[in-house]
C-alpha cells in the first residue's frame, strides 16, 4: 500500500462522492448516490482528462475504498463506507 489515498486529488474525490448530488450534475437515468458517479463526470469536475481521473478512481477501487458498477457501458463509482470505516479504524489504532 505504498501508493495511498493521501494524494489531495484522491481525498477530494472521496469527499465529493460522500455527497455526489452536491458536486456532480445529474446522470442520465441513474441515481448518483445508489448507482455512483460516472468517471467522465469526475474528470470534468477535476478538470483533467478522463484517463487521469480513471487512474485515481482505479487506485481508490483497488484499495477497496470505492465500488465500481458498469451501467450502459460506463463505469460508475461510489464510496464503500464499510471499507472506509475499517481503514479509518486501522489508522486510529496507530498502524
Amino acid at each position: 500500500m505504498l501508493r495511498t489515498p493521501a494524494h489531495d486529488t484522491r481525498l477530494r474525490i472521496l469527499e465529493w462522492l460522500r455527497d455526489p448530488a452536491a458536486h456532480f450534475p445529474p446522470s442520465h437515468g441513474t441515481d448518483l448516490l445508489a448507482d455512483g458517479v460516472p468517471a467522465d463526470a469526475v474528470a470534468a469536475v477535476l478538470g483533467v482528462p478522463g484517463p487521469v481521473a480513471r487512474t485515481h478512481l482505479t487506485l481508490l477501487t483497488a484499495l477497496g475504498l470505492l465500488r465500481v458498477r458498469r451501467i450502459d457501458g460506463r463505469d460508475h463509482y461510489r464510496r464503500d463506507e464499510v471499507r472506509i470505516a475499517e481503514v479509518a479504524r486501522i489508522f486510529e489504532k496507530g498502524w
